[in-house]
């Protein structure tokens, strides 16, 4: 609960907003409060021939008013009201009914101000968590699954804004209800206090029944972020699905994972179902009980009949709020996991803290202009056996284009991956321009890199903003200036819109060597000192490949290049050529040197060397 009651703090931000709405729950509750004890003098009025004239019954209210909380009725309205009966009955049930509209209304802007003040709330700590993921290590990314971070910022945010809204909407509402009805119980008749033992009874069964309900709302979120996690899965890959005819393999998945979650819910439907009706049979005993007691008082000439049924009415009251308050409870304690969940993605360590202390003053990067040296570097990813880079030692000159070149898993896009600092070695480090990478400034490290990879990811919007995606206040002259020198423009300007037509979702619109075109102006307008390729294999016709290739090779001269290669051709124009071998270098050279003398080398030129990502 502890994580629970961090964000619920987070509602005194808006003093204002949360003092208007528990002020509001405060003035409901005492209208229905002035409304019970009001009662009793009416009844009486009517049944009793001898009833107190109204302005004696207002006096009385009054001077009772003024003992507790010091505020009392004018004298001269009192003596302004009518001492008719009938008269003074029509008052008084005029004054119930002012009473119901000033509670209805008290109540409105309750609930209004206190929903308000938890969606905002949760739309901040929405925020704090979607910031914090965005900082995230890529190891962490990758340890935690994206679906389960997904699961955490939507679905658990939800169920937070729940349990807030229980603690601060419905939670006021029955609470101040249940002390308004018992306050005037007692002050109807002093011997209502003994309800208090039932009540603290009630409490204790609502706390067990809550907890029940908290571990089983834990295990329902671990299950439901892995039906996510299957449904993204089956959805991203329905073309694969269908051509393989695998439909009734992945319903049956699905519902494997989907049974599951059905089951880690019904695990709290017990205390769920139990609770109202337990609650309310009590009440009921209670009450039936309470009247038995306040019947024989009556017969004795103890108790007057108007007081049996205004106290009677106080404790109804009082008792029914309780079983309104079993679900809040139930509420709050389902989002205490969700509020743990939370708070873990929100406290996890960016990639700027797990650097150094102090990473906000680190020392900035001046802009690349001697070599990128790899030193000794091993890298294991989380839950592999063997390591992706295993003693990696490397040191590329500035303005040199070096291919990096092994079958799969060999560790060649891992490699190129700790330039940007995607990933942090295990072991050993790297060095731009002589200094170690995780002592400087993060940024100031990747604002000089530019990334061409086979994967082009491109977000919603237009052509424009997705060239224009990293820049800052980039005019249409230098995105049109960009998408000419990487072959874009030409195809960009025959869409209907242009430069504004949308890409759809993850650039569906778009062939695939279109889409890396528009990563390489991307590329173009950050200016990049290092670019980093991961070279596309079958995914472009040839008429485009000759477009990017010749694109690439001109934004190349005078930066350095490093160049995940599966072409044959882009192997033989390279400066240097890196071979890598189960994580090993096995030979660098040039491709006549390395054909001559690496055995590795040479079966995969004999493949023409494409192949996946490594």
């Amino acid at each position: 609960m502890h994580d629970f009651w961090r964000f619920a703090k987070q509602m005194l931000r808006h003093r204002a907003l949360l003092t208007a709405a528990v002020l509001a729950a405060f003035l409901s509750a005492g209208g229905l409060g002035v409304g019970i004890m009001a009662l009793a003098p009416a009844l009486k009025n009517i049944l009793d021939d001898e009833g107190a004239p109204l302005p004696e019954l207002v006096g009385s209210l009054s001077a009772r008013a003024e003992a507790i909380i010091g505020v009392g009725a004018p004298a001269a309205w009192i003596d302004a009201l009518p001492s008719d009966r009938f008269q003074s009955v029509l008052w008084i049930v005029l004054a119930l009914c002012v009473l119901t509209v000033f509670g209805a209304t008290a109540n409105f802007l309750h609930a209004y101000w206190s929903v308000t003040l938890a969606t905002r709330v949760v739309t901040g700590v929405r925020r704090d968590a979607f910031r914090s993921v965005v900082h995230l290590p890529m190891r962490s990314v990758l340890a935690s699954g994206v679906n389960d971070i997904v699961s955490r910022i939507v679905n658990d945010t939800s169920k937070l804004n729940s349990g807030l809204m229980a603690l601060v909407n419905k939670g006021p509402a029955q609470v101040t209800k249940g002390i308004a009805g018992f306050i005037a119980a007692v002050l109807v008749d002093w011997r209502s206090l003994g309800a208090i033992p039932v009540a603290l009874l009630l409490g204790w069964i609502i706390r067990k029944l809550g907890k029940v309900v908290k571990r089983a709302s834990r295990g329902a979120m671990k299950a439901q972020s892995q039906l996510l996690a299957v449904t993204n899965e089956s959805m991203q890959g329905l073309r694969v699905v269908k051509t393989h005819t695998t439909e009734r393999y992945e319903t049956g998945r699905f519902s494997r994972f989907n049974r599951e979650l059905m089951r880690q819910h019904l695990r709290a439907r017990t205390a769920k179902a139990v609770s109202g009706p337990l609650l309310e049979t009590i009440a009921i005993f209670v009450l039936g009980a309470w009247s038995l007691y306040y019947a024989k008082q009556i017969i004795d000439g103890d108790m007057e009949a108007a007081n049996f049924f205004a106290a009677l009415t106080g404790l109804a009251v009082a008792a029914g709020s309780l079983k309104p308050l079993s679900g809040i409870v139930q509420d709050i304690q389902s989002a205490a996991p969700a509020a743990q969940r939370i708070a873990e993605l929100i406290d996890a360590e960016s990639e700027s803290s797990a650097s150094s202390d102090g990473a906000s003053r680190l020392p900035r990067l001046p802009r690349h202009a001697e070599s990128i040296a790899f030193e000794d570097v091993r890298f294991s990813y989380p839950g592999s056996e063997r390591p992706a880079l295993d003693g990696v030692s490397v040191t590329i000159r500035h303005g040199e284009t070096v291919a990096f070149v092994g079958a799969n898993g060999s560790g060649k896009t891992t490699l190129i991956s700790l330039v940007p600092r995607l990933f942090d070695p295990d072991e050993g480090r790297v060095l731009l321009d002589g200094l170690d990478i995780r002592a400087h400034h993060l940024r100031s490290l990747r604002r000089q890199i530019g990334v061409v990879t086979q994967e082009v990811v491109l977000f919603r919007g237009t052509i424009a903003s997705n060239i224009a995606y990293g820049a800052e206040n980039v005019s249409r002259e230098r995105i049109v200036e960009a998408a000419t020198f990487a072959r874009a423009h030409e195809f960009i300007t025959q869409k209907p819109g242009g430069y504004d037509a949308p890409v759809g979702e993850q650039g569906v619109t778009l062939s695939g060597g279109q889409r890396q075109r528009i990563a390489i102006a991307r590329a173009y307008l950050r200016n990049p000192s290092i670019l980093l390729l991961d070279e596309a294999t079958s995914m472009i016709d040839a008429d485009s490949e000759a477009q990017i290739t010749g694109a690439l090779a001109e934004f190349s001269k005078g930066r350095t290049c490093l160049v995940v290669a599966h072409r044959l051709s882009t192997v033989i124009n390279a400066d240097r050529i890196v071979v890598l071998h189960e994580g090993r270098v096995a030979d660098v050279g040039r491709h006549a040197e390395l054909l001559e003398r690496c055995g590795v080398y040479r079966v995969l030129t004999a493949n023409q060397l494409v192949g996946a990502p490594g």
